[in-house]
């Protein structure tokens, strides 16, 4: 064995598509290649033992905003106990900045872009000559059709225990500053007929759950209708036996015919991730993101009343020019459309993106360490951006656990926003903490804080009992379908 792919991923539930699509198109190297997955908060040694029993040659790693400091420290361990293993790096992380960049210093080489195609070229001319001179190769993007498809590779553990990800497109023709996609010229499709036979594949061979990955999934909606269909073929011939997708949706571009497509999906079969950042103007123009509000908030409360689809709604906090007070504007409308779940994010400066065009003027100041969250700008300063980051983890306990579902909109009342702010304020006084926190102690402390509000315990007891019933019993709610479940756990 001559060339390792590998990486480390956040969850073990995660399966690297990206390696996957290496060792598809390693070519006459496939055989001597292998893939070997690891997770972050391995120990570093026990990763350096096992990437040396497959005695490689080249190891190539994935480099992630996720597992670059791990990474590191896993190469810097390598190269010190076994120098003649050549590392190659590759994957969004290392493809921008990376002269700075640690990583790179201490790897032999370094693909930046689509590694599909360099990648093998690169090790065939490690491994048999003439050796690469230069240390920096930028990738070449290969015609789609000339890509091979990766999913055979999935294997029948994966396919039991893991979220399977799967792509009909590459790339994105927004250009929202904030997202890696904004260096994207535009979205290329696979061939949508060889996609979907590799997905007939893997449903045969028993993946319930796909992921799609697609930035922009209903950019085409003839495609998107097409997909969905092979869906619901599925659910209708295999109705004991269902499958579970999660796409990507652009929120403000939801025609008719997609709507009656989504329709027909029973509860628990479909989730939508739908991006709308900021819901101010002003805002979406600074960092070129283009959002018919209106249409987008109109998309999003038929989805709520009229499918069963599960909707996972994305915010950002600290984009430049959101005050406080806009963004709690943008979150009281999103919760007023009733979303499942509202997905509170802090911004972070990915390499390569160009929101760092707007330093100067707004002030933004980010982490130097992974994941390079903003901690202050011009708007938001240090100890208010803060409070924010404790309502994000605190969102997550609360709503978008699912666990409080009755207690939830009294906690929020009118004022959803103001009044978690006061809620996750009064939590980290009382707490000092935003992990870790048990489930007993956190309906605890709800419970505490409604009688801080005015309402008197009993009543307070009575409402959280109707969500909770105690440290042995689950939460009072309707059962998730297994594929939904499976999605939760992931």
């Amino acid at each position: 064995m001559s060339i390792l792919l590998t990486t480390l991923n956040a969850r073990y539930t995660h399966a690297s598509l990206g390696l996957r699509y290496l060792l598809a198109n390693m070519g006459e190297l496939q055989e001597q290649t292998r893939l070997q997955e690891f997770v972050i908060g391995a120990k570093t040694t026990e990763i350096v033992e096992r990437i040396l029993a497959y005695s490689p040659t080249i190891v190539g790693f994935g480099i992630y905003i996720w597992n670059v400091e791990e990474s590191t420290k896993v190469i810097a361990m390598l190269k010190r106990v076994a120098p003649h293993v050549v590392v190659v790096l590759g994957g969004p992380e290392v493809s921008y900045e990376s002269n700075e960049q640690e990583i790179v210093k201490i790897s032999d080489y370094l693909i930046t872009g689509w590694g599909d195609v360099t990648f093998p070229k690169l090790c065939g001319e490690i491994l048999n000559g003439p050796k690469p001179l230069m240390k920096t190769h930028a990738g070449v993007q290969p015609p789609m059709a000339e890509i091979k498809l990766p999913y055979s590779l999935y294997t029948d553990d994966d396919i039991k225990n893991r979220t399977l990800y799967v792509e009909a497109s590459r790339g994105c023709p927004f250009k929202c500053e904030f997202c890696l996609s904004a260096l994207d010229k535009t979205a290329w499709p696979f061939a949508l007929d060889a996609f979907l036979a590799e997905m007939e594949s893997l449903h045969a061979r028993g993946a319930r759950l796909f992921k799609f990955v697609d930035r922009t999934f209903n950019l085409n909606i003839k495609t998107s209708l097409k997909i969905m269909q092979f869906f619901l073929d599925k659910l209708e011939a295999n109705p004991d036996d269902p499958v579970y997708a999660h796409f990507e949706l652009v929120p403000d571009h939801l025609p008719d015919a997609l709507k009656e497509g989504i329709s027909k999906f029973p509860h628990g079969a479909l989730q939508f991730e739908i991006g709308i950042q900021s819901f101010n103007p002003a805002v979406q123009t600074l960092v070129s993101r283009k959002q018919d509000n209106q249409k987008a908030a109109d998309n999003i409360r038929w989805l709520t009343e009229q499918s069963h689809a599960h909707m996972h709604v994305d915010l950002i906090a600290g984009l430049p020019g959101e005050t406080v007070e806009s963004f709690a504007e943008g979150f009281n409308k999103l919760w007023a459309l009733n979303p499942h779940e509202i997905q509170f994010g802090i911004l972070k400066r990915l390499r390569g993106t160009p929101i760092i065009r707007h330093t100067q003027e707004y002030g933004l100041v980010f982490d130097p360490y992974a994941p390079y969250t903003i901690l202050a700008n011009r708007d938001i300063d240090f100890a208010t951006m803060q409070r924010l980051v404790r309502f994000a983890r605190y969102w997550d306990l609360v709503a978008n656990s699912g666990r409080f579902t009755n207690t939830l909109p009294v906690l929020l009342g009118d004022a959803a926003f103001e009044h978690f702010m006061a809620f996750s304020d009064w939590l980290y006084a009382n707490t000092d903490a935003t992990h870790r926190i048990a489930l007993e102690r956190l309906v605890a402390m709800v419970g505490k804080y409604l009688q801080v509000r005015g309402m008197d315990k009993l009543e307070a007891d009575a409402l959280l009992a109707s969500d909770y019933s105690g440290p042995k019993a689950k939460v009072v709610e309707t059962p998730a379908p297994k594929r939904q479940a499976r999605r939760l756990a992931a």
